[in-house]
């Protein structure tokens, strides 16, 4: 069971970007999911979460109005489309997955965490 995100690599300020977080080894249509990120020597932030439904979502406040997150329980992947990129989005960018909304939006979840891919955004 992972969770595999892709997606990043050095993009332009201004960029859009879009992560995308695949899962296999079982269905995570009935899991809440979120993006997490790590800059380097930064404490890890929270980015965005859904919903498993996908009828809610919620971002932090840095990325409010330019990411959205969203998700396609079919194919069992959940993406991060990322607009108007700035220098300070460069991070390192996770996905996660928990039964429960809150664990996802606090970051609190034991199990599943993508290995993380690199976005470096330049001025």
């Amino acid at each position: 069971v992972q969770l595999q995100a892709c997606g990043g690599g050095l993009v332009q300020a201004g960029g859009t970007p879009r992560l995308s977080c695949a899962a296999s080894g079982r269905s995570f249509s009935s899991y809440a999911m979120g993006w997490f990120r790590q800059a380097p020597g930064k404490e890890r932030e929270f980015v965005a979460a859904i919903t498993w439904s996908g009828d809610r979502t919620w971002y932090g406040d840095s990325v409010k109005g330019r990411f959205t997150i969203s998700r396609d329980n079919a194919k069992n992947t959940l993406y991060l489309q990322m607009n108007s990129l700035k220098p300070e989005d460069t991070a390192v960018y996770y996905c996660t997955a928990d039964r429960t909304w809150a664990k996802v939006v606090a970051g609190l979840v034991d199990d599943f965490w993508g290995q993380g891919t690199l976005v470096t955004v330049s001025s």
